[in-house]
């Protein structure tokens, strides 16, 4: 079983001597130094012109990736401090000899939510299955028998949550560590908890994807063991039991989307008002407030109603399951998303149902995702070209140009698997806006 004296450590990268957090300066917490780090950092500024919903959309009401981000980590807040208030009550302990508070709890989840989409190469999800098409599918494919077959599935399933993980953690431009978050909050970062072979080995919801890729294996298996998580999979895969407030992480996002890309799509006048109303009114039915409600003369101002109730709901229901399975978590034998086991899920389900096909499949989203793919493309021809060229000791004077936007210098002994993954990398952290840019310069067009 997990134990949270370990789970919530506040070891760092390079970390020589333990941290105590009896010893921790309050006014500092180095939980709370997390998520200014993470604020402060350009992975995480770049959020804000990477579209939530419809990508490259200039429409000032739709969210962005960074303000979805900055909302699910006030949520994470939320559940992060009410489940830490039931689990101080249960294990005193954990207060009074270690000197843990029920504000902690809120500040790891909410540091690990706000980073939660860091990794997400532009165009949203479209741009994940852009780049794994490329290298399955399309040119890219020629690399196939370069690479050990988990490297390959790193390239051809490309993954937002293994990103983000490199982008916090990989050592770069002389920056050791990266952000050198506590590895309290890159355990509740961590959804996936995996390596990309075998793929969804379970139905386990910590199976559904991945979060590390190959060239970051020995740090995630350095911050598991610190965490004590549970080893699962075969003797040779690289699989944990999710930390507990992964949980709390991933609820957090899918009370967000669930409820904020509704009312995006409301606003976007893709879901008629009055019908979304009807479906709020469902799920919140039993906490409205009749004459408060009645009082609300313009939709909107009854919309934020219903969704500010909806989001609290939620979040109340989120830490009951939490804390009614606790131990099973800590065991590691729970198995699926808190919200699948909400007595609301009818009403989640039928409102995602009307998002996926009301927003998600508008011709405004399937176009701008179809012009994602061709610029994405593009920008793998070219910059995985002049990697292989670099490679083959083949570099021309324009491989140069393209590389110099990588890296300033390559060292001999990066391999081709690595090349490539630092041209993801690149690509990934390139916003909506940058990529067009780069996509106009390849095509020369300036």
């Amino acid at each position: 079983m997990m134990k949270w004296e370990q789970l919530l450590s506040l070891r760092k990268q390079g970390d020589v001597n333990k941290r105590l957090r009896i010893e921790q300066d309050d006014t500092r917490l180095g939980f709370e130094v997390d998520y200014d780090r993470i604020i402060f950092s350009s992975a995480f500024r770049s959020l804000q012109d990477k579209t939530q919903v419809i990508p490259l959309s200039k429409t000032s009401f739709v969210h962005t990736r960074l303000t979805h981000s900055l909302e699910v980590s006030v949520v994470g807040r939320s559940l992060g401090r009410m489940v830490g208030k039931a689990i101080l009550e249960k294990h005193p302990q954990l207060h009074t000899i270690h000197g843990y508070h029920l504000n902690d709890f809120g500040a790891i989840v909410a540091a690990a939510a706000l980073a939660h989409d860091i990794g997400n190469p532009p165009f949203g999800h479209s741009g994940e299955k852009a780049i794994g098409s490329y290298f399955s599918k399309g040119k890219g494919k020629r690399f196939k028998k370069a690479l050990t077959e988990k490297e390959y599935q790193d390239l051809i399933d490309f993954e937002g949550n293994a990103n983000g993980f490199k982008i916090l953690t990989e050592s770069k431009n002389g920056v050791t560590g990266g952000l050198r978050l506590s590895y309290a909050t890159l355990g509740a970062f961590m959804k996936y908890p995996k390596e990309s072979l075998p793929k969804k080995p379970t139905k386990h919801i910590a199976d559904k994807k991945f979060g590390v890729f190959q060239c970051d294996t020995k740090f995630f298996n350095e911050v598991a063991d610190e965490l004590g998580l549970i080893k699962r999979g075969g003797a040779t895969d690289l699989s944990y039991c999710r930390h507990p407030l992964a949980y709390l992480v991933e609820a957090a996002d899918d009370i967000c989307y669930t409820i904020i890309d509704f009312e995006d799509g409301i606003n976007l006048g893709v879901i008629e008002e009055e019908f979304a109303l009807e479906y709020l009114i469902k799920l919140v039915k039993n906490r409205i407030n009749s004459e408060k409600y009645a009082s609300l003369s313009k939709v909107s101002d009854r919309l934020a109603y219903l969704r500010s109730l909806a989001i609290n709901t939620l979040i109340t229901e989120a830490v009951q399951i939490f804390i009614e399975n606790e131990e099973e978590i800590l065991k590691g034998n729970f198995s699926e998303a808190l919200l699948d086991k909400s007595k609301f899920k009818a009403q989640i389900d039928d409102i995602i149902k009307i998002s996926i096909n009301n927003i998600y499949k508008s011709k405004e989203v399937v176009d701008k995702e179809i012009a994602g793919y061709a610029i994405l493309k593009t920008l793998l021809d070219a910059i995985t070209t002049s990697c292989e060229n670099y490679f083959n000791n083949e570099m021309q004077h324009y491989d140069h140009l393209i590389l110099s936007n990588i890296k300033d210098d390559f060292s001999e002994d990066e391999n081709l698997y690595f090349l490539l993954m630092e041209s993801c990398n690149y690509i990934s952290r390139l916003t909506d806006g940058n990529a067009l840019q780069v996509f106009q310069k390849i095509k020369g067009n300036l």
